[in-house]
């Protein structure tokens, strides 16, 4: 069964997490650049929050792997992307029902090594 790990990090974690995750064999990936707020409504520690939501510069990460990674890949993100402040991420692990790539039309784990 193939799994979505979609994952939220601050910018400054991205390359040494991208570099772990191609030496941990990761063969694809996509990164996007986009804003967001939590619980603290984008207010970090130290701020005293104000009535108006404060977005905040994120990394969205996706990887689609086979389900029998997603333990070891979760571990490897949360501990390369744990800063110990506010802020720090989420990391959501979805069901992936098929794979298939267009160039060869193979479908499941196969699409994807």
């Amino acid at each position: 069964m193939l799994k979505k790990i979609e994952c939220y990090i601050q910018p400054f974690k991205l390359e040494t997490l991208k570099n772990a995750l191609v030496e941990e064999g990761i063969e694809g990936m996509s990164i996007s650049q986009v804003e967001g707020f939590g619980r603290q409504k984008g207010f970090l520690e130290d701020e005293v929050p104000s009535e108006n939501v404060k977005l905040l510069p994120k990394i969205k990460l996706e990887i689609i792997l086979d389900d029998n990674r997603v333990e070891e890949v979760a571990k490897l993100i949360v501990g390369l992307a744990h800063t110990g402040k506010i802020g720090s991420g989420k990391i959501f692990i979805l069901p992936v029902e098929d794979a298939i790539r267009v160039r060869t039309s193979e479908s499941g784990i196969c699409a994807l090594i």
